[in-house]
């Protein structure tokens, strides 16, 4: 039986590390897209399984953007950091978990 490599990480050691951690209170940068009438930047105020509710600069009001199929910036901890929203589309409390220990066969 032939096994298949397995794929490449989507973050590096040291993203993952960064990642595991709180993402309240990190900025974002989501350019315009599909879903997205304008950029949103601000502060990411709350996260769930497939959202980040983020409070624009600008206006200072709520937004929710979702996590599948965004790409865009993070800014955690002075640490610039690209934001791949579908690896990102899991549980903030077991974020940690599917990150750096590759977690339970469910999340793979």
């Amino acid at each position: 039986m032939r096994t298949e490599p397995a794929p490449p990480p989507p973050f590096s050691r040291v993203e993952a590390e960064t990642l595991a951690g709180e993402l309240i209170g990190a900025s974002i940068a989501v350019p315009a897209g599909a879903g997205l009438g304008a950029p949103v930047e601000g502060t990411i105020v709350d996260e769930s399984l497939g959202t980040f509710t983020v409070r624009l600069a600008a206006r200072r009001r709520l937004v929710r953007i979702a996590k599948t199929g965004r790409a865009g910036t993070l800014i955690v901890g002075g640490a610039e950091i690209p934001l791949k929203g579908d690896a990102l589309r899991v549980r903030p409390e077991d974020r940690t978990k599917r990150l750096l220990a590759g977690g339970p066969r469910r999340f793979r």
